[in-house]
């Protein structure tokens, strides 16, 4: 039987719904499998769009455009490339968290993604080719959903965070669609509430550490890396243990990125850059508290203390500038059970006077007076009143980042922070945020958004086949955000806004892929990175280029 049809039509990256010609319905054998009207792709976003408009709660929304997502992969991001801002916290956080959580009950359609169990190892590489489906894969974000957004370990449903990081890139940047996969590494979960759930989809029993778990990984790495030459191998809400030993273990050896590491810290040090400049200060003149010492906030700390190496300090130096706040206090030497990540930022307990009281925020920020404050720590409300008008009383212009997400989770509001110091603040937030009107100023609110930085790395990347990510090509990503925003304006936001997504992409993209030329990690032909992100760069349109 001759299914050459209804398999076009079931196939998200070929099909084109009812913009099929008279002609292509007869050469795809799909006469009469669609109303006779031919309509082109503007008319079918507008018609999206209405429908979307026609949803009530932003989890039918996300349904809606997932439905739109699974069926016609141009038509949607047509769609989603013309309303960006609207449609950013429905694919992505903060909807996504609530989607993640219903996972299971939802399930509908696998969305072209790879499911690789600790059970079965030797289905790896069959796993992946099935998924691919001879597609020309260059790109895969990879989950073990151990460290979802702030909601914690959501096992096999954490999926969906890589399928939502692959749109931005898509949405954002302009990689191809046809060329990425969404892969869940699925070894199992310690989540009580989904081990009991009889219609959870992933594997019943508790998570496989240690030796296991990293052979595992592993295992799969190299078989990307075999199947899918010149990858970029995107890690996802890994446990922050994991994360880092995964990040030190293939970053100098393949094109690998760990977004809640590297790009949490590209956007926050680029937020903090913006900050800067509004307030005419210099970075190695900053103390920095980091409040919530896991992997997002050590990972923060580290492309700060980068970049303030790139500028000269020397590294004791530089490791002065920084306070790291976890659950016990301020970490110190002799703190129990801290992690690679933190041991090169502890303090001495010589350094103060009562070192025994450093057991919460508000002491360390009485003592250390810091000029920046960043919270990643998912403690509702953690930067209280108190604890913010004793920092302002002792740096002109605060800079204060409450970055955790989703939004209940936030440590603080951004009106309630330019209200308590008077406008001196300066504030990036993890979650959207609405301008703050206070005393005749209109304070924009950046958000600390890692979709600002992480699809134009990975485009740039991509552009020129670099052998690694290297420590200069994140500094340009960072620093090429600035210029955005006019930092001269009263209430300027520290951070480009969502609307101007894709410009900043290629503004991103285009410094990463000449940095890469200029220390010869591309491995093509490429000597200018603005030609080779062009000649990468993907479109929403319809083609006939894969049959």
């Amino acid at each position: 039987m001759d299914k050459i049809g209804q398999t076009r039509l079931n196939d998200p990256f070929l099909n084109r719904g009812t913009a099929y010609t008279k002609e292509q319905r007869e050469q795809y054998h799909i006469e009469g499998m669609l109303p006779p009207k031919q309509q082109m792709l503007e008319e079918q976003a507008r018609e999206v769009y209405l429908q979307y408009q026609g949803k009530k709660t932003n989890l039918e929304k996300r349904i809606f455009l997932m439905t739109v997502f699974n069926t016609n992969r141009v038509l949607f991001f047509k769609v989603f490339s013309e309303h960006v801002t609207e449609f950013m916290p429905i694919v992505y956080d903060p909807t996504i968290a609530e989607s993640i959580e219903n996972y299971s009950h939802l399930f509908v359609n696998p969305q072209n993604a790879a499911f690789l169990s600790i059970d079965e190892p030797d289905q790896i590489e069959a796993s992946l080719k099935n998924a691919a489906d001879g597609r020309d894969i260059k790109l895969i974000v990879v989950t073990d959903g151990e460290e979802i957004l702030g909601i914690g370990d959501w096992g096999t449903q954490g999926v969906d965070i890589s399928v939502g990081k692959l749109m931005v890139y898509t949405a954002a940047a302009g990689v191809d669609p046809a060329c990425v996969l969404p892969v869940v590494l699925d070894v199992g979960t310690n989540n009580e509430k989904l081990l009991n759930d009889s219609l959870y989809l992933g594997n019943h029993h508790r998570r496989i550490n240690g030796e296991p778990y990293y052979q595992f990984v592993d295992r799969f790495v190299q078989t990307a890396e075999k199947l899918f030459p010149g990858l970029y191998l995107h890690f996802e809400d890994f446990g922050r243990d994991n994360a880092d030993n995964l990040l030190k273990h293939y970053r100098g050896k393949i094109l690998t990125f760990n977004d809640d590491i590297q790009g949490t810290g590209v956007i926050v040090l680029a937020g903090i850059l913006g900050a800067l400049k509004i307030s005419g200060q210099k970075l190695t003149e900053q103390k920095y508290v980091c409040f919530g010492a896991g992997t997002a906030g050590t990972g923060i700390v580290e492309q700060v203390y980068a970049e303030m190496l790139q500028m000269g300090m020397k590294p004791d130096e530089a490791r002065e500038h920084f306070y790291l706040v976890d659950k016990q206090g301020l970490l110190f030497e002799d703190t129990p059970d801290l992690t690679p990540a933190q041991k090169p930022f502890v303090r001495k307990k010589a350094e103060f006077a009562h070192p025994d009281q450093l057991t919460d925020l508000k002491s360390v920020v009485q003592a250390v007076h810091p000029d920046i404050l960043v919270g990643t720590s998912t403690r509702s409300g953690a930067f209280t009143q108190e604890i913010v008008t004793e920092m302002a009383a002792h740096t002109e212009r605060p800079i204060i980042f409450p970055l955790s997400n989703p939004t209940q989770l936030a440590e603080a509001k951004a009106q309630d922070l330019i209200q308590w110091t008077k406008g001196k603040a300066l504030v990036a937030t993890g979650i959207p945020a609405d301008p703050v009107e206070y005393q005749g100023t209109k304070y924009e609110i950046g958000q600390a958004n890692n979709a600002l930085v992480y699809p134009g790395l990975g485009l740039g990347s991509l552009a020129v086949n670099a052998k690694i990510l290297s420590d200069e090509m994140i500094s340009v990503a960072a620093h090429s955000l600035g210029g955005i925003v006019d930092s001269s304006k009263p209430g300027a936001a520290v951070l480009p806004p969502v609307e101007k997504l894709n410009v900043f992409s290629q503004n991103v993209a285009k410094a990463v892929a000449n940095q890469a030329i200029k220390n010869h990690l591309n491995q093509n032909d490429y000597q200018d990175g603005e030609e080779a992100v062009q000649a990468l760069r993907w479109s929403p349109v319809y083609s006939d280029d894969r049959k």
